[in-house]
């Protein structure tokens, strides 16, 4: 049967595909659109799949706090490219994720595929033509003092932190200095027994090479391993705003302290393949030849 314009139209808008995949399901599907809708779904699952193994490095985060700073959220949503992160379907899908986490306080990424993400999450793959991965979420909640928040400006670092003041100026403060300074802790008891086992192992070896006696290589160690301390956790480092003043004593100024801080940033610690454009044309050119 003949296909009208009017059917492709309407595919369209209901499911965001091309009108060359609407056109061929509809034919397929002998006009029937509720059965051209799930074939098409089939195969966008199956298309979304294919593009899964490409590497999300960009992209952007998503940052909400409630207005009484109760509660607050933070997403990192990753496409593949910066100029596919630009485009409004993506940045709607991120607005849409970041409500989920805020509304319900899940932080499970798989959770909220589940609840009905992932399939939004694949008719944008193959709509955009991009891999996209919901990489992460937060969700901090007070009980004293208030959640605060800063967004770099191009939405691709951003903090939430506890204090225990209601005091957003100087909330937001302490979330401008972690996202611009990547604290590990918020104090230094709270660094991972292996991660500063790790760390004193790289002193000692250091030491030794020095040559110097055991007492005062172990004096070097021990110094080195509080500086160490001091340089990841928040309360001492030097605040970035005035570094005479340390964050710890700001918030003690303040009458607060910090309970917890999370930091996101768009793409850290993901490996991005470095590929040879050129040499890659230049292959397939001389595999067809």
């Amino acid at each position: 049967m003949a296909i009208t314009a009017a059917q492709v139209k309407e595919l369209r808008e209901r499911t965001g595909l091309g009108m060359m995949d609407c056109k061929k399901a509809l034919e397929e599907a002998s006009g029937d659109m509720e059965l051209a809708i799930e074939e098409l779904r089939k195969k966008s699952a199956l298309k979304a799949a294919k593009k899964a193994g490409r590497t999300t490095a960009d992209g952007l985060l998503g940052l909400k706090v409630s207005d009484d700073g109760k509660k607050g959220a933070l997403v990192e949503v990753n496409i593949e490219t910066d100029f596919a992160a630009k485009n409004e379907k993506f940045v709607a899908f991120v607005a849409e994720v970041l409500a989920a986490v805020y509304e319900g306080g899940e932080t499970d990424v798989e959770k909220l595929l589940e609840a009905g993400l992932g399939a939004k999450r694949e008719t944008l793959v193959q709509e955009i033509g991009e891999n996209i991965t919901v990489r992460r979420a937060a969700y901090l909640a007070a009980d004293e003092g208030r959640i605060s928040a800063y967004l770099h400006g191009d939405n691709r670092k951003g903090a939430l932190v506890h204090v225990t003041v209601d005091d957003d100026e100087l909330g937001r403060d302490v979330a401008m200095h972690v996202t611009a300074i990547n604290p590990l802790v918020v104090t230094s008891d709270q660094v991972p027994a292996d991660v500063l086992a790790k760390e004193r192992e790289i002193y000692v070896s250091q030491a030794a090479d020095s040559g110097k006696p055991a007492e005062i290589v172990e004096k070097m160690v021990e110094g080195r391993v509080r500086k160490y301390l001091a340089e990841v956790s928040l309360v001492d480092q030097p605040f970035v705003k005035d570094a005479n003043v340390k964050v710890g004593k700001l918030l003690e100024q303040a009458g607060g302290t910090c309970r917890a801080f999370v930091r996101f940033e768009v793409g850290e610690g993901i490996e991005v393949e470095a590929s040879d454009f050129a040499a890659e044309v230049a292959a397939q050119v001389k595999g067809s030849s």
